[in-house]
């Protein structure tokens, strides 16, 4: 039974996320103390994140995807405890892709997970800006400065380097014995160099897996970069690139599937060079979730993935422990907030920068995150280093991106930005009363009209303005609380809540104004 013969019949791709395993976890290790760091929340112990083939024909047990690659996320634990690094680890949820094959007219019936995917539809983004430039510029100037009148070489990681040789016992070849392993390159919309890939499967089915990530940028290149008059080419049910592609895997065809992304490759530069894909993104106000999800996704299984192990240390019971909000829940609270790209976005905690990244990608906004933790920091900066690069390589102009390193109560950068911060995001699931109470008191220095999202609320269930507490600083908030569904934080399958609360001085000046 060849790689391929497991792929099930059916229709169109569709990107679905997979519905995560819980499973509980007992704590039997803390790491030695270490400094407060507001990091993103209760013990979790990221996982890299990939996002694979998806099977009919058996269930997914894990999701987002953790992992070594980015199956994308930490670790989960029961009951929202502090996980044990290494034990009970869940894959972040991530959009996993279904491949079919040609002979299937039937669809995916798995109403076992109907109700998380319903509810996950609903953080979709943000509405169009129309002040937003989504296309990077210097991405579609033909010889992208470069002396040689060619395109310039990006400092991106290749996937070709994840499965390299000196991996090679982790990968085994797609489409039969190979040696060494093969290789293909494959365009991307903008004027930059190919990326190479191996086309190789991972002999551990959490690893990276590099012909769904090809089959994935295919799939959201045609849908999201591509002129509706020109689409034709890729969506033909009979001879489109994507069913082609579909066929070739169905079929174990090394040829066909080395073809059909040779003809991607050939159509996709055409197209940048006529000025279709350059056109189609100005006409473009906003990036739609699954093209900001498949950009996150590389960009974490690149860096963190294969570092993921430095981040399973941190100390329970205090703030230097990790947790992450996953992308769909994020944008859900930009599209709650308003967010838009002239605003500043500022995640206090910000961890390895996933959220920081999102906000500057998925809006194009100034984004600003600050981190304690070492090694989330240093995780963080590579993220930062391959998001410029893959930012280019999509020919998508993301906003600016600050990483600060240190305790945000403290860093002067952050003081003075959140002076003239639009939306701050307090992931404070985890923080300690003592840490929230410190908070507080930076909010008396933020612009009116600021919006603070926290999983916390920062005024108690039913505070009222009284003379006895006037000078409290929460008495400058209005809090409106939300809710949040399944696979939205990485450390519970289980939906929650959050706040928003807006500074909004007018209660108190009207109390004031009432007492004479």
């Amino acid at each position: 039974m060849g790689f391929f013969d497991h792929l099930q019949k059916g229709g169109a791709f569709s990107l679905q996320p997979k519905k995560p395993q819980i499973r509980k976890v007992v704590q039997t290790r803390t790491a030695p103390p270490t400094s407060r760091s507001p990091s993103h929340t209760p013990g979790h112990n990221p996982s890299p994140r990939t996002p694979s083939v998806q099977l009919k024909t058996r269930e997914a047990s894990a999701s987002r995807s953790v992992s070594r690659d980015r199956n994308d996320l930490p670790p989960s634990s029961s009951k929202r405890r502090h996980g044990t690094p290494g034990q009970g680890n869940r894959k972040r949820q991530t959009p996993e892709l279904r491949l079919s094959s040609d002979d299937d007219a039937s669809s995916d019936s798995d109403t076992s997970s109907f109700e998380v995917r319903k509810r996950a539809r609903t953080g979709d983004s943000a509405e169009p800006d129309p002040h937003r430039r989504v296309r990077s510029l210097k991405a579609f100037v033909e010889d992208n400065g470069s002396s040689g009148g060619g395109p310039r070489r990006l400092p991106m990681i290749h996937a070709a380097e994840i499965t390299s040789a000196q991996k090679e016992g982790n990968f085994k070849p797609a489409f039969g014995a190979s040696r060494p392993l093969p290789e293909i390159s494959l365009q991307y919309p903008s004027n930059s160099p190919k990326e190479r890939y191996n086309l190789v499967v991972p002999r551990d089915n959490d690893d990276f897996k590099p012909i769904d990530d090809i089959v994935q940028v295919i799939e959201i290149v045609a849908q999201n970069f591509i002129p509706e008059d020109e689409v034709g080419e890729f969506d033909d049910e009979t001879n489109g690139i994507k069913r082609r592609l579909r066929r070739a895997l169905a079929q174990s065809s090394e040829a066909q599937f080395r073809e059909t992304v040779a003809d991607f490759n050939h159509a996709i530069t055409r197209l940048r060079r006529n000025g279709s894909i350059a056109k189609k993104l100005d006409s473009m106000g906003r990036l739609n979730l699954p093209l900001v999800e498949r950009i996150l996704n590389q960009i974490y299984s690149r860096t963190v993935s294969p570092r993921v192990e430095s981040l399973r240390q941190y100390e329970n019971g205090t703030d230097n422990v990790y947790g992450e909000l996953l992308p769909r829940f994020i944008s859900t609270i930009f599209k709650e907030t308003g967010l838009k790209s002239g605003q500043v976005f500022v995640d206090l905690g910000s961890g390895v920068g996933n959220v920081v990244l999102q906000a500057a990608l998925e809006i194009g906004c100034e984004s600003w995150g600050c981190e304690m933790m070492q090694n989330a920091c240093e995780l963080a900066e590579l993220q930062q280093a391959e998001f410029r690069a893959r930012c280019r390589l999509w020919g998508i102009a993301p906003g600016k991106t600050h990483l600060i390193r240190g305790d945000f109560l403290k860093q002067q950068s952050i003081v003075d930005v959140l002076k003239r911060a639009d939306v701050v995001l307090i992931n404070n699931q985890a923080f300690t009363p003592q840490l929230n109470n410190e908070l507080i008191n930076h909010f008396l220095d933020m612009k009116e009209g600021c919006q603070i999202v926290s999983l916390k609320s920062f005024v108690p269930a039913g505070h009222k303005i009284q003379a006895r507490n006037l000078n409290s600083p929460i008495n400058l908030l209005t809090v409106k609380q939300r809710n949040y569904w399944s696979n939205s934080v990485s450390w519970t399958d289980v939906g929650g809540t959050y706040f928003i609360a807006r500074k909004d001085s007018s209660q108190l000046k009207a109390f004031v104004e009432s007492q004479g």
